[in-house]
């Protein structure tokens, strides 16, 4: 089979030469009928809503604090959100099997939350 497609029914794809061959891909690409729509959600989000470079920012001092915490010793991770802690600002819960932060200790409250994989006390 091939990769081309004659729009001209008179020679009957019998020159492959010609210059009335296109692909196929090009076909369907000028083919209204096989194009997508474009979807909207309703919304609309203006530039000034969110400050992308902010959060950017926020996130990359995040970051560095946790490297430099991690390069500490006695330290490990919150078994919840991640991030380096010294083990003595940790608590860690018997049952589940993970230290967590007091971070994270408050928004879990009493909610127990099981684990794959317990950290080593």
């Amino acid at each position: 089979m091939s990769n081309f497609y004659t729009s001209d029914a008179s020679n009957n794809g019998s020159t492959p030469n010609s210059s009335s061959f296109i692909t196929r891909r090009d076909l369907r690409a000028s083919n209204a009928t096989g194009a997508l729509s474009a979807v909207s959600t309703g919304r609309s989000y203006s530039a000034g809503s969110f400050d992308f470079e902010a959060m950017l920012i926020s996130l990359h001092e995040l970051f560095e604090h946790d490297r430099q915490v991690a390069s500490q010793p006695d330290v490990t991770r919150c078994g919840i959100c991640y991030l380096y802690f010294s083990v003595s600002e940790l608590c860690y819960r018997e049952e589940e099997g993970f230290y967590i932060c007091g971070g994270c200790a408050k928004a879990l409250d009493k909610q127990t939350l099981p684990m794959i994989r317990r950290q080593q006390k």
